[in-house]
This record gives C-alpha cells, structure tokens and sequence, in this order.
C-alpha cells in the first residue's frame, strides 16, 4: 500500500501535479491517520517532500506540514537550494517553508533547528533563511536586541545586504573574538516579545538555545558582507554607452 502510494505521489510530482500530489497523501491521513502519513513521508525521497511542502500556501494549513518530522523536514529543506530560483524567489519561498514547520508549535522552532545544525549545510541554510535581515542579526549578536534604539518594528523592514561593511566588522572584532563579544552580550527581550512566528523568533532561539550555532552563523553573515561589501566597490567596465562594451582601438578598425 505505501509503495503504491508514493508511486502515485511520484508521477502526479513529476507531472507538475503539486497540488493533486499533496492532496493525495492528505487522503492517507483522512483515511488511515497521520501516523499513515508518516511512514509514506518517511519512505518518499526528500526531493518528493520538498516539492510538496515548498508549495506551501500560508492561507491554509497543510497537514504534510503538520505532520513532517524534523529529520524528514531538514533532509528535504536543504535540497532548495538546487532549485536555483532567484534570490527574490528563493528567499521568501524558502523562509515561508520552514516558518509552516518550525512555528507549527512552540517546541517546534527548537526540534527543528536541532536537526538542522547537525547538517552540513545548515548554517548556510539559516543564513539564507535570514537574508533581507543580516542587519538585525548583528545587531542581536553584539547588542542583546534587533534593533539598537529597541525600534522592534523597524526591524521587521528588511536592510540592505551591505549595511553593514567590513570596516564595521573589523571595528566590532577589534580585541575580542567573535564568540566572547557575542557571549558577553545578554539578550535584552522575552521570547514573547518577538513571537511573530517568522524570522524574529527563529533568531530568538538560535541566540538562546544554539549559542554555538548563532556564532556560526554571525561568522557566515559576516563573510557574506564582505564579499558583498567587496563586489560593490569593484569598478564596472567602462564602456561608450550603459550597457555597450567599449572596443579597443584596433578591435574599433576590424570591425570598420
């Protein structure tokens, strides 16, 4: 019964038959009960879950998503990446993803954060999780709060990705590493305070529950900055007009 019912699942996915596909395993859990579910999700290949659950509309719960162990979630989470969508597309299709999941409950956040961080790729992960927002991690990394004037609702405006440069980098690592800059600030907020069930409260329990995995990732937010920081002052080609390559003299004479 389970393998004809991945089968199933199997050509409707591959027939771009998402919704049909996921419809189809919420009969199994109508029918036989979630732990029916289970043990199909459990036997799919992550790729299989992935296409399912990225679909995600927070309109509607989805019982896949309710039901996905944290093992199951992070084994299928970390192949997003191969669908090579534009950052404006990955970014909030990937943060919608594992918000269903990892704010399904209040336990949730921290089962599922436990499984990704023994990932390999788990902090590059997380720190794709948190793009739009490297400014506010920092921020809670050397200041205890998202925001420096504790402005919590400026902190839900997305930043710039090269806010902060590497000169301000370098100025924060100054005599103290990351670690002990960072474990030598005290988190100034409850996590009821920024319970919004997104990006704000997965930071919240990274910074409070995986201390270790939070210096990672300031690390890896930190990198990222300056090669942005890098990229943006390397000149641009010069050229006659935007967007038209300059030719050289003799290259000007060979094409007369």
């Amino acid at each position: 019964m389970t393998q004809l019912v991945i089968k199933e699942t199997r050509e409707l996915i591959l027939a771009g038959e998402i919704a049909k596909a996921e419809a189809h395993l919420v009969v199994i859990a109508e029918q036989e009960g979630d732990h029916a579910l289970v043990e199909v999700l459990d036997e799919m290949a992550p790729k299989d879950v992935l296409a399912v659950i990225r679909e995600y509309d927070a309109s509607k719960e989805s019982v896949v998503s309710l039901v996905l162990s944290p093992e199951q979630f992070v084994q299928a989470i970390v192949l997003e990446r191969q669908y090579g969508e534009p950052l404006e597309k990955y970014v909030p299709r990937l943060r919608n993803t594992m918000n269903a999941v990892m704010h399904r409950s209040p336990a949730a956040c921290a089962e599922v954060l436990d499984c990704l961080v023994e990932h390999d790729d788990g902090v590059r992960v997380l720190a794709d999780y948190f793009t739009d927002h490297y400014d506010s991690l920092l921020t809670l990394a050397y200041h205890g709060v998202f925001e420096a004037d504790n402005d919590l609702e400026k902190a839900f405006t997305p930043k710039s990705a090269i806010t902060w440069d590497a000169e301000r980098v370098d100025e924060l690592d100054q005599g103290l590493e990351i670690g002990d800059a960072i474990e030598m600030v005290r988190v100034r907020m409850s996590r009821s305070e920024v319970a919004d069930s997104d990006w704000m409260e997965t930071a919240w329990v990274l910074r409070h529950e995986f201390s270790d995995t939070f210096e990672l990732l300031v690390i890896e937010i930190q990198d990222r900055l300056n090669r942005a920081a890098e990229a943006a002052r390397m000149p641009l080609p010069e050229s006659a007009e935007p967007g038209v390559p300059k030719l050289d003299e003799d290259e000007e004479e060979s094409a007369i």
